[in-house]
């Protein structure tokens, strides 16, 4: 039963009624000695506060979707299991609508398209686009994640037959997950509004969690004998949508929202050479480290510093990129009002290439509210930011 969905919603709220009913019930007919009956009625209490607590964990996690399966609970996952796909299994569809940037066929096992997730309509594709479930395999990480791409109308009209769109990667925060972009924050319904009312460009949205390696938190790094999540996110991501789709293989965005803002501007910063605009939704701007992330740096400070993105800010040379930062003069903390003012002064300091703007709204804390009020201009300032499409080779 998957964990998103009604029917384990359903499934746990019966179980919730249930158990007190039933507890209720048998509570005077329990037999035994007496430390027996003690044991045995306080382990039907205990199965009702275990089934009210899992209602409550699963009706919040349909809400903001913060997992989107079994597999990506902490403890559960296997950071180990990579998932090596095969390209002849795309639908005959997707074949006929995709382009290849490489000369010759792409390699197997980068892209793999799942069944639909039911977004759109085969009609409505030139006139809402369309959302593919995908599986994405790196060949240089070795790494496997799950993600949605969104194909704009204008990539299935005649005007843009022969152009390579430009794309733009999603980053969910952590918790987080591909399908509370999709579902919850809704960035394809967005954009679509942004592009039809003339504000914004047509793009190609990549979704995804930047947890590539769950349960661990990596925080978008290439953890030093570890796993190489930046590698994934900055090379094979583009590589291998750029092989599978009709997108630039250059030219790339990055938006997120909180540790997937972090992971945004990190993109930018450290791999111009593929990403030429972020935006940073409440992200912060050096990297944070708990019990999920573990020793991200293998004991180098050299690498700590080189993930920190002000230490990078005043001892090198600032890359020729564009990013927006968005907050709120009351939001607190590492993503917070305080936070990104520093990150603005100090890149307004160096005078350099890099081109950094703000948007601060006045009230709003560290949620999706703050993050979704942002959006939609996000979104328009991301898509100006990117080259237009241009015509396949």
């Amino acid at each position: 039963m998957s964990l998103l969905g009604w029917p384990l919603l359903a499934l746990l709220g019966v179980s919730a009624v249930a158990y007190p009913v039933l507890t209720l019930a048998l509570w005077p007919r329990v037999r035994g000695s007496g430390p027996l009956r003690a044991a045995t009625r306080l382990a039907m209490v205990a199965g009702c506060q275990v089934t009210a607590v899992l209602l409550v964990a699963v009706a919040v996690n349909h809400y903001g979707y913060f997992y989107g399966s079994w597999s990506e609970l902490p403890g559960l996952a296997d950071a180990g299991t990579r998932l090596v796909p095969d390209a002849a299994a795309a639908p005959a569809a997707v074949a006929a609508t995709t382009r290849s940037r490489v000369v010759g066929p792409p390699p197997s096992g980068r892209v793999r398209v799942l069944p639909d997730p039911g977004w759109s309509s085969t009609q409505q594709w030139a006139t809402r686009g369309r959302v593919d479930s995908v599986t994405i395999h790196g060949v240089r990480s070795g790494l496997t994640s799950h993600a949605f791409v969104y194909l704009p109308p204008q990539y299935f009209q005649q005007q843009l037959a022969h152009r390579a769109v430009p794309a733009t990667q999603v980053l969910a925060g952590v918790p987080g997950s591909d399908l509370g972009l999709l579902r919850s924050l809704d960035y394809p319904g967005r954009l679509l509004a942004e592009i039809d009312a003339h504000r914004a460009r047509p793009m190609v949205l990549v979704m995804m969690s930047p947890s590539v390696a769950p349960p661990r938190d990596t925080e978008c790094t290439d953890v030093p004998a570890g796993p190489q999540a930046l590698t994934f996110l900055a090379a094979d991501v583009p590589e291998a949508i750029a092989a599978s789709y009709r997108v630039q293989p250059r030219g790339w965005g990055a938006i997120g929202f909180s540790t997937g803002g972090y992971c945004a501007a990190k993109l930018a910063m450290t791999h111009s050479e593929t990403f030429r605009a972020a935006v940073t939704l409440s992200g912060y701007f050096r990297t944070l480290g708990d019990r999920s992330t573990g020793d991200l740096w293998g004991g180098s400070a050299v690498v700590r510093s080189l993930n920190d993105l002000e230490w990078r800010l005043q001892h090198l040379p600032p890359p020729p990129v564009s990013l927006l930062v968005t907050t709120a003069r009351d939001e607190a903390g590492p993503g917070g009002y305080v936070a990104s003012r520093r990150f603005l002064d100090l890149a307004a300091s160096t005078g350099g290439a890099m081109r950094v703007e703000a948007l601060v709204a006045e009230r709003g804390g560290h949620n999706y509210a703050t993050a979704t009020a942002h959006l939609p201009r996000s979104l328009s300032w991301l898509s100006l930011h990117l080259p237009p499409p241009a015509v396949s080779p």
